[in-house]
Protein backbone atom coordinates (compact mmCIF):
# COMPACT_ATOMS: atom_id res chain seq x y z
CA UNK A 1 0.00 0.00 0.00
CA UNK A 2 2.92 2.46 0.84
CA UNK A 3 4.59 1.47 -2.23
CA UNK A 4 1.46 2.03 -4.19
CA UNK A 5 0.80 5.37 -2.45
CA UNK A 6 4.52 6.39 -3.38
CA UNK A 7 4.16 5.26 -6.99
CA UNK A 8 0.85 7.71 -7.78
CA UNK A 9 2.53 10.68 -5.46
CA UNK A 10 5.77 10.45 -7.88
CA UNK A 11 3.60 10.45 -11.43
CA UNK A 12 1.39 13.14 -9.81
CA UNK A 13 4.81 14.72 -9.63
CA UNK A 14 6.18 14.17 -12.67
CA UNK A 15 2.92 15.49 -14.19
CA UNK A 16 2.85 19.03 -11.82
CA UNK A 17 6.63 19.42 -13.28
CA UNK A 18 5.35 19.06 -17.17
CA UNK A 19 2.24 21.66 -16.07
CA UNK A 20 5.49 23.55 -14.22
CA UNK A 21 6.93 23.82 -17.83
CA UNK A 22 4.03 24.82 -20.06
CA UNK A 23 4.65 27.95 -21.44
CA UNK A 24 2.08 30.88 -19.83
CA UNK A 25 1.07 31.48 -24.01
CA UNK A 26 0.40 27.15 -23.86
CA UNK A 27 -2.18 27.74 -20.67
CA UNK A 28 -3.43 30.88 -21.98
CA UNK A 29 -4.27 29.31 -25.75
CA UNK A 30 -5.50 26.36 -23.85
CA UNK A 31 -8.29 28.37 -21.99
CA UNK A 32 -9.16 30.42 -24.54
CA UNK A 33 -10.21 27.34 -26.77
CA UNK A 34 -12.28 25.65 -24.27
CA UNK A 35 -13.84 29.06 -23.31
CA UNK A 36 -14.66 28.55 -26.74
CA UNK A 37 -15.75 24.97 -27.39
CA UNK A 38 -18.63 26.29 -24.92
CA UNK A 39 -19.59 28.64 -26.37
CA UNK A 40 -20.05 26.72 -29.42
CA UNK A 41 -21.44 23.95 -27.68
CA UNK A 42 -24.12 26.40 -26.46
CA UNK A 43 -25.18 26.83 -30.33
CA UNK A 44 -26.68 23.48 -30.78
CA UNK A 45 -29.58 23.88 -28.00
CA UNK A 46 -29.77 27.83 -29.22
CA UNK A 47 -30.34 26.38 -32.66
CA UNK A 48 -33.09 23.87 -31.60
CA UNK A 49 -34.84 27.11 -29.60
CA UNK A 50 -34.57 29.12 -32.63
CA UNK A 51 -36.05 26.06 -35.02
CA UNK A 52 -38.48 25.36 -32.39
CA UNK A 53 -40.09 28.84 -32.37
CA UNK A 54 -40.90 28.08 -36.01
CA UNK A 55 -42.62 24.66 -36.00
CA UNK A 56 -46.23 24.24 -34.46
CA UNK A 57 -46.54 23.61 -31.00
CA UNK A 58 -46.92 19.97 -31.68
CA UNK A 59 -43.57 19.93 -32.94
CA UNK A 60 -41.37 21.52 -30.61
CA UNK A 61 -39.98 18.80 -28.48
CA UNK A 62 -39.08 16.36 -31.40
CA UNK A 63 -36.96 19.54 -32.80
CA UNK A 64 -34.95 20.34 -29.81
CA UNK A 65 -34.36 16.68 -29.80
CA UNK A 66 -33.26 16.56 -33.35
CA UNK A 67 -30.69 19.06 -31.75
CA UNK A 68 -30.18 17.04 -28.98
CA UNK A 69 -29.70 13.81 -30.36
CA UNK A 70 -26.79 15.38 -32.42
CA UNK A 71 -25.14 16.65 -29.00
CA UNK A 72 -24.87 13.23 -27.70
CA UNK A 73 -24.57 10.83 -30.98
CA UNK A 74 -21.64 13.44 -32.55
CA UNK A 75 -19.95 13.41 -28.90
CA UNK A 76 -19.60 9.64 -28.76
CA UNK A 77 -18.32 8.85 -32.65
CA UNK A 78 -16.21 11.89 -31.83
CA UNK A 79 -14.42 10.11 -29.07
CA UNK A 80 -14.07 7.35 -30.69
CA UNK A 81 -12.96 7.83 -33.73
CA UNK A 82 -14.27 11.10 -35.30
CA UNK A 83 -11.15 13.44 -34.59
CA UNK A 84 -8.69 11.00 -35.57
CA UNK A 85 -10.27 10.78 -39.02
CA UNK A 86 -10.82 14.40 -39.54
CA UNK A 87 -7.28 15.97 -38.15
CA UNK A 88 -4.75 13.03 -38.04
CA UNK A 89 -1.93 12.69 -41.00
CA UNK A 90 -3.65 10.17 -43.37
CA UNK A 91 -1.27 7.52 -44.86
CA UNK A 92 -1.55 6.54 -49.05
CA UNK A 93 -3.06 8.15 -51.64
CA UNK A 94 -5.96 8.32 -49.81
CA UNK A 95 -4.28 10.84 -47.47
CA UNK A 96 -5.78 14.12 -48.78
CA UNK A 97 -8.91 13.23 -48.12
CA UNK A 98 -9.32 11.33 -44.95
CA UNK A 99 -6.95 10.86 -41.66
CA UNK A 100 -5.92 7.91 -39.94
CA UNK A 101 -6.45 5.74 -37.07
CA UNK A 102 -3.74 7.11 -34.91
CA UNK A 103 -5.96 9.02 -32.29
CA UNK A 104 -8.55 7.29 -31.71
CA UNK A 105 -10.31 7.41 -28.14
CA UNK A 106 -8.45 10.41 -28.17
CA UNK A 107 -5.37 8.83 -27.33
CA UNK A 108 -3.15 12.21 -27.54
CA UNK A 109 -5.42 14.53 -25.54
CA UNK A 110 -2.70 16.11 -23.41
CA UNK A 111 -0.08 16.42 -26.33
CA UNK A 112 -0.17 19.85 -27.81
CA UNK A 113 -0.96 20.74 -31.20
CA UNK A 114 2.04 23.26 -31.90
CA UNK A 115 5.22 24.35 -29.52
CA UNK A 116 2.88 27.21 -27.04
CA UNK A 117 -0.06 26.06 -28.57
CA UNK A 118 -3.39 24.25 -27.37
CA UNK A 119 -3.49 20.92 -26.36
CA UNK A 120 -5.27 18.50 -28.88
CA UNK A 121 -7.47 17.99 -26.20
CA UNK A 122 -8.83 21.42 -26.64
CA UNK A 123 -8.85 21.22 -29.87
CA UNK A 124 -10.68 18.59 -30.62
CA UNK A 125 -13.23 19.74 -28.10
CA UNK A 126 -13.21 22.71 -29.84
CA UNK A 127 -13.58 20.81 -33.44
CA UNK A 128 -16.34 18.32 -32.00
CA UNK A 129 -19.03 21.49 -31.63
CA UNK A 130 -18.78 22.42 -35.23
CA UNK A 131 -19.61 18.10 -35.67
CA UNK A 132 -22.51 18.57 -33.61
CA UNK A 133 -24.08 21.27 -34.84
CA UNK A 134 -23.58 20.45 -38.90
CA UNK A 135 -26.22 18.01 -38.93
CA UNK A 136 -28.43 19.85 -36.16
CA UNK A 137 -28.67 22.77 -38.66
CA UNK A 138 -29.86 20.27 -41.65
CA UNK A 139 -32.89 19.28 -39.83
CA UNK A 140 -34.20 22.43 -39.98
CA UNK A 141 -35.39 20.92 -44.01
CA UNK A 142 -37.08 17.94 -42.44
CA UNK A 143 -38.91 19.29 -39.12
CA UNK A 144 -42.72 17.89 -38.54
CA UNK A 145 -42.15 14.79 -40.44
CA UNK A 146 -38.82 12.94 -40.30
CA UNK A 147 -38.97 9.69 -38.19
CA UNK A 148 -36.58 10.35 -35.46
CA UNK A 149 -35.02 6.82 -35.97
CA UNK A 150 -34.04 7.65 -39.23
CA UNK A 151 -33.01 11.13 -38.33
CA UNK A 152 -30.68 9.24 -35.63
CA UNK A 153 -29.16 6.59 -38.66
CA UNK A 154 -28.27 9.89 -40.64
CA UNK A 155 -26.60 11.53 -38.21
CA UNK A 156 -24.17 8.49 -37.65
CA UNK A 157 -23.68 7.77 -41.17
CA UNK A 158 -23.49 11.49 -42.60
CA UNK A 159 -21.21 12.71 -40.04
CA UNK A 160 -18.90 9.24 -40.64
CA UNK A 161 -18.81 9.26 -45.07
CA UNK A 162 -19.23 13.05 -45.20
CA UNK A 163 -18.34 15.44 -42.85
CA UNK A 164 -15.17 13.42 -41.55
CA UNK A 165 -13.60 13.52 -45.13
CA UNK A 166 -14.54 17.15 -45.81
CA UNK A 167 -13.08 18.33 -42.35
CA UNK A 168 -10.26 16.36 -42.88
CA UNK A 169 -10.30 18.22 -46.77
CA UNK A 170 -10.44 21.19 -45.52
CA UNK A 171 -8.50 21.55 -42.41
CA UNK A 172 -6.78 18.53 -41.87
CA UNK A 173 -2.72 17.82 -42.52
CA UNK A 174 -2.63 17.82 -46.33
CA UNK A 175 -6.13 17.86 -46.90
CA UNK A 176 -7.30 18.16 -50.41
CA UNK A 177 -9.17 21.43 -50.77
CA UNK A 178 -6.91 23.43 -47.51
CA UNK A 179 -3.62 25.51 -47.14
CA UNK A 180 -1.93 22.66 -45.77
CA UNK A 181 -0.84 21.31 -48.91
CA UNK A 182 -3.79 21.34 -50.45
CA UNK A 183 -5.28 23.59 -53.52
CA UNK A 184 -5.47 26.84 -51.17
CA UNK A 185 -8.57 27.38 -50.22
CA UNK A 186 -9.57 29.69 -47.41
CA UNK A 187 -11.97 28.83 -44.48
CA UNK A 188 -11.57 30.29 -41.34
CA UNK A 189 -14.26 28.81 -39.32
CA UNK A 190 -16.60 26.55 -42.01
CA UNK A 191 -17.69 28.17 -44.80
CA UNK A 192 -17.40 24.65 -46.49
CA UNK A 193 -16.87 22.68 -43.83
CA UNK A 194 -20.11 23.57 -42.06
CA UNK A 195 -22.30 26.31 -43.91
CA UNK A 196 -22.83 24.85 -47.53
CA UNK A 197 -22.58 21.35 -46.50
CA UNK A 198 -25.04 21.75 -44.17
CA UNK A 199 -27.31 23.53 -46.72
CA UNK A 200 -26.96 21.25 -50.03
CA UNK A 201 -27.87 18.13 -47.16
CA UNK A 202 -30.72 20.24 -46.38
CA UNK A 203 -31.70 20.47 -50.26
CA UNK A 204 -31.10 16.81 -51.05
CA UNK A 205 -32.62 15.64 -47.60
CA UNK A 206 -35.84 18.08 -48.31
CA UNK A 207 -36.11 16.48 -51.92
CA UNK A 208 -35.88 13.23 -51.14
CA UNK A 209 -37.82 12.69 -47.68
CA UNK A 210 -40.43 14.88 -49.14
CA UNK A 211 -42.99 18.06 -48.53
CA UNK A 212 -44.93 17.74 -45.21
CA UNK A 213 -48.51 16.49 -45.51
CA UNK A 214 -49.68 19.73 -46.42
CA UNK A 215 -47.33 21.51 -47.97
CA UNK A 216 -47.81 24.17 -49.64
CA UNK A 217 -51.32 24.69 -49.17
CA UNK A 218 -51.39 24.93 -45.65
CA UNK A 219 -47.95 26.52 -43.87
CA UNK A 220 -48.69 27.46 -40.07
CA UNK A 221 -46.57 30.74 -38.81
CA UNK A 222 -44.14 30.84 -36.41
CA UNK A 223 -45.81 29.21 -33.29
CA UNK A 224 -43.83 30.89 -30.94
CA UNK A 225 -41.47 34.06 -32.34
CA UNK A 226 -39.98 34.73 -28.84
CA UNK A 227 -37.95 31.64 -28.98
CA UNK A 228 -37.08 32.57 -32.31
CA UNK A 229 -35.37 36.19 -31.31
CA UNK A 230 -33.75 34.31 -28.17
CA UNK A 231 -32.51 31.57 -30.53
CA UNK A 232 -30.86 33.79 -32.73
CA UNK A 233 -29.58 36.12 -29.98
CA UNK A 234 -27.25 32.56 -28.35
CA UNK A 235 -26.40 32.01 -31.49
CA UNK A 236 -25.18 35.29 -32.29
CA UNK A 237 -23.37 35.03 -28.94
CA UNK A 238 -22.16 31.60 -29.61
CA UNK A 239 -20.26 32.72 -32.88
CA UNK A 240 -17.75 34.61 -31.31
CA UNK A 241 -16.97 31.35 -30.02
CA UNK A 242 -17.07 30.06 -33.23
CA UNK A 243 -15.22 32.35 -35.35
CA UNK A 244 -13.23 33.87 -32.58
CA UNK A 245 -11.30 30.54 -31.34
CA UNK A 246 -10.88 29.25 -34.91
CA UNK A 247 -7.51 30.39 -34.91
CA UNK A 248 -6.60 28.33 -31.94
CA UNK A 249 -4.98 31.33 -30.53
CA UNK A 250 -5.62 33.94 -27.96
CA UNK A 251 -4.46 37.61 -29.60
CA UNK A 252 -5.37 39.86 -32.21
CA UNK A 253 -6.47 37.23 -34.59
CA UNK A 254 -9.43 36.49 -32.43
CA UNK A 255 -10.22 39.80 -31.93
CA UNK A 256 -10.55 40.40 -35.74
CA UNK A 257 -12.22 37.42 -36.15
CA UNK A 258 -14.93 38.66 -33.62
CA UNK A 259 -15.00 42.15 -34.33
CA UNK A 260 -15.73 41.10 -38.31
CA UNK A 261 -18.19 38.50 -36.64
CA UNK A 262 -20.32 41.20 -34.95
CA UNK A 263 -20.00 43.51 -37.44
CA UNK A 264 -21.58 41.00 -40.62
CA UNK A 265 -24.29 40.02 -38.18
CA UNK A 266 -25.09 43.41 -36.85
CA UNK A 267 -25.00 45.04 -40.71
CA UNK A 268 -26.90 42.26 -42.21
CA UNK A 269 -29.53 42.62 -39.42
CA UNK A 270 -30.25 45.82 -40.30
CA UNK A 271 -30.05 45.49 -44.21
CA UNK A 272 -33.66 42.56 -43.72
CA UNK A 273 -34.74 45.17 -41.53
CA UNK A 274 -35.02 47.89 -44.17
CA UNK A 275 -35.78 45.10 -46.80
CA UNK A 276 -39.06 44.18 -44.44
CA UNK A 277 -39.64 48.08 -44.37
CA UNK A 278 -39.46 48.56 -47.76
CA UNK A 279 -41.80 45.59 -48.78
CA UNK A 280 -44.06 45.26 -45.91
CA UNK A 281 -44.26 48.40 -44.21
CA UNK A 282 -42.85 47.53 -40.64
CA UNK A 283 -39.74 45.50 -40.20
CA UNK A 284 -40.21 41.88 -38.47
CA UNK A 285 -39.01 40.47 -35.96
CA UNK A 286 -38.37 37.09 -37.85
CA UNK A 287 -36.81 39.14 -40.45
CA UNK A 288 -34.38 40.65 -38.05
CA UNK A 289 -33.47 37.64 -36.32
CA UNK A 290 -33.07 35.65 -39.88
CA UNK A 291 -31.17 38.23 -41.11
CA UNK A 292 -28.31 38.19 -38.21
CA UNK A 293 -27.97 34.64 -38.86
CA UNK A 294 -27.64 34.69 -42.69
CA UNK A 295 -24.72 37.89 -41.97
CA UNK A 296 -23.10 35.45 -39.53
CA UNK A 297 -22.56 32.54 -41.66
CA UNK A 298 -21.53 34.76 -44.47
CA UNK A 299 -19.07 36.20 -42.79
CA UNK A 300 -18.20 32.28 -41.07
CA UNK A 301 -15.21 31.93 -43.87
CA UNK A 302 -13.78 35.07 -44.08
CA UNK A 303 -14.22 36.12 -40.62
CA UNK A 304 -10.33 35.91 -40.02
CA UNK A 305 -8.89 36.71 -43.16
CA UNK A 306 -10.84 40.02 -44.10
CA UNK A 307 -11.56 43.54 -42.48
CA UNK A 308 -14.18 44.78 -40.61
CA UNK A 309 -15.11 47.09 -43.04
CA UNK A 310 -15.46 43.75 -45.65
CA UNK A 311 -17.42 42.20 -42.98
CA UNK A 312 -20.19 44.93 -43.31
CA UNK A 313 -20.55 44.60 -47.44
CA UNK A 314 -20.62 41.24 -46.28
CA UNK A 315 -23.25 41.35 -44.13
CA UNK A 316 -24.91 43.32 -46.49
CA UNK A 317 -25.00 41.05 -49.16
CA UNK A 318 -25.78 38.53 -47.16
CA UNK A 319 -28.72 39.51 -46.61
CA UNK A 320 -29.96 40.82 -49.90
CA UNK A 321 -28.96 37.69 -51.22
CA UNK A 322 -31.00 35.45 -48.68
CA UNK A 323 -34.16 37.42 -48.56
CA UNK A 324 -34.17 36.86 -52.69
CA UNK A 325 -33.91 33.62 -52.53
CA UNK A 326 -36.45 33.25 -49.46
CA UNK A 327 -39.23 34.34 -52.25
CA UNK A 328 -37.63 32.11 -55.07
CA UNK A 329 -37.89 29.26 -52.89
CA UNK A 330 -41.65 30.01 -51.90
CA UNK A 331 -42.41 30.09 -55.64
CA UNK A 332 -40.36 26.72 -56.06
CA UNK A 333 -42.46 25.01 -53.48
CA UNK A 334 -39.49 23.35 -52.04
CA UNK A 335 -40.62 22.34 -48.24
CA UNK A 336 -37.06 23.36 -46.76
CA UNK A 337 -38.83 23.74 -43.80
CA UNK A 338 -36.78 26.36 -41.77
CA UNK A 339 -34.70 27.77 -44.47
CA UNK A 340 -31.23 26.08 -44.72
CA UNK A 341 -30.80 26.02 -48.14
CA UNK A 342 -31.19 29.86 -48.74
CA UNK A 343 -29.82 31.02 -44.93
CA UNK A 344 -26.95 28.50 -44.61
CA UNK A 345 -26.16 26.81 -48.04
CA UNK A 346 -26.34 30.21 -50.33
CA UNK A 347 -25.13 32.42 -47.47
CA UNK A 348 -21.89 30.08 -47.37
CA UNK A 349 -21.11 29.77 -50.67
CA UNK A 350 -21.19 33.76 -50.86
CA UNK A 351 -19.39 33.93 -47.95
CA UNK A 352 -16.49 31.64 -49.23
CA UNK A 353 -16.38 33.26 -52.58
CA UNK A 354 -16.11 37.50 -50.83
CA UNK A 355 -13.65 35.71 -48.97
CA UNK A 356 -11.78 35.26 -52.47
CA UNK A 357 -12.29 38.80 -52.62
CA UNK A 358 -11.69 40.57 -49.70
CA UNK A 359 -8.88 38.52 -47.75
CA UNK A 360 -5.80 40.16 -47.22
CA UNK A 361 -2.53 38.37 -46.09
CA UNK A 362 -1.19 41.83 -44.00
CA UNK A 363 -4.34 40.68 -41.89
CA UNK A 364 -3.93 36.93 -41.38
CA UNK A 365 -0.41 35.91 -42.94
CA UNK A 366 -1.49 32.25 -43.30
CA UNK A 367 -4.06 33.20 -45.17
CA UNK A 368 -3.41 34.56 -49.26
CA UNK A 369 -4.50 37.72 -51.08
CA UNK A 370 -7.67 37.84 -52.34
CA UNK A 371 -8.70 39.55 -55.78
CA UNK A 372 -8.43 43.44 -54.26
CA UNK A 373 -5.73 42.89 -53.07
CA UNK A 374 -3.98 41.39 -56.44
CA UNK A 375 -4.75 37.81 -56.14
CA UNK A 376 -7.21 37.15 -58.28
CA UNK A 377 -6.46 33.13 -58.67
CA UNK A 378 -7.60 32.84 -54.77
CA UNK A 379 -11.18 33.64 -56.05
CA UNK A 380 -11.18 30.80 -58.47
CA UNK A 381 -9.69 28.32 -55.86
CA UNK A 382 -12.67 29.41 -53.66
CA UNK A 383 -14.99 28.48 -56.79
CA UNK A 384 -13.36 25.51 -57.19
CA UNK A 385 -13.62 24.39 -53.88
CA UNK A 386 -17.15 25.45 -53.81
CA UNK A 387 -17.53 23.29 -56.21
CA UNK A 388 -16.26 20.27 -55.10
CA UNK A 389 -17.94 20.71 -51.75
CA UNK A 390 -21.21 20.93 -53.30
CA UNK A 391 -20.71 17.85 -55.09
CA UNK A 392 -19.16 15.83 -52.80
CA UNK A 393 -22.13 16.60 -50.24
CA UNK A 394 -25.11 16.33 -52.41
CA UNK A 395 -24.28 12.51 -53.95
CA UNK A 396 -23.01 11.54 -50.66
CA UNK A 397 -26.14 12.98 -48.74
CA UNK A 398 -28.08 11.14 -51.31
CA UNK A 399 -26.28 8.00 -51.05
CA UNK A 400 -26.87 7.79 -47.15
CA UNK A 401 -30.88 8.81 -47.39
CA UNK A 402 -31.31 6.22 -49.85
CA UNK A 403 -29.58 3.24 -47.97
CA UNK A 404 -31.32 5.00 -44.69
CA UNK A 405 -34.52 4.13 -46.16
CA UNK A 406 -33.78 0.72 -46.76
CA UNK A 407 -34.06 0.07 -43.05
CA UNK A 408 -36.09 2.15 -41.13
CA UNK A 409 -39.03 4.28 -43.21
CA UNK A 410 -37.71 8.07 -43.66
CA UNK A 411 -40.77 9.51 -42.16
CA UNK A 412 -43.69 9.11 -40.06
CA UNK A 413 -47.52 8.27 -41.07
CA UNK A 414 -49.84 10.60 -42.02
CA UNK A 415 -51.54 10.23 -38.61
CA UNK A 416 -48.64 10.78 -36.74
CA UNK A 417 -47.66 13.54 -38.77
CA UNK A 418 -51.34 15.34 -37.84
CA UNK A 419 -50.77 14.05 -34.07
CA UNK A 420 -47.72 16.02 -33.52
CA UNK A 421 -44.19 14.13 -33.58
CA UNK A 422 -43.89 15.28 -29.87
CA UNK A 423 -46.36 12.54 -28.60
CA UNK A 424 -45.84 10.08 -31.67
CA UNK A 425 -42.32 9.81 -31.46
CA UNK A 426 -41.34 11.25 -28.20
CA UNK A 427 -44.68 10.20 -25.62
CA UNK A 428 -44.60 13.82 -24.29
CA UNK A 429 -45.54 16.89 -25.30
CA UNK A 430 -44.36 20.93 -25.42
CA UNK A 431 -47.69 22.23 -23.82
CA UNK A 432 -50.06 19.44 -22.41
CA UNK A 433 -53.67 21.43 -23.88
CA UNK A 434 -52.59 19.77 -27.39
CA UNK A 435 -52.44 16.15 -26.08
CA UNK A 436 -54.35 14.46 -28.49
CA UNK A 437 -54.37 10.70 -27.22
Amino acid sequence: MVATRCATKKVQGEHQLAQNHLSASALANNGFILICAALVLLMTPALGLFYAGFVRGRNVLNTLMMSFGAMALVSVLWMLYGYSLAFSPGSGPLAPFIGGFAWVGLSNWSVPITEGGPSHGAVALFQLTFAIITPALVSGAVVERLNFKAWMLFILLWSTFIYLPLAHMVWGPGGFLGVSGGIGALDFAGGYVVEIASGVAALVAAIVVGPRRAYPQQVAPPHNVSFILFGAGLLWFGWFGFNGGSGLVAGNLAALACITTNTAGATAALVWMLLDTAQRGKPTAVGAATGAVAGLVAITPAAGFVSPLAAMVIGALAACLCSSALQLKIRLKLDDSLDVLPVHGLAGLLGVLLTGIFAMKTLNPAGANGLLAGNPIQLWIQLKAAGFTILWVAIGTYVVLILIRQFVPLRVGDQQERQGLDVSSHGEEAYNNEFTG
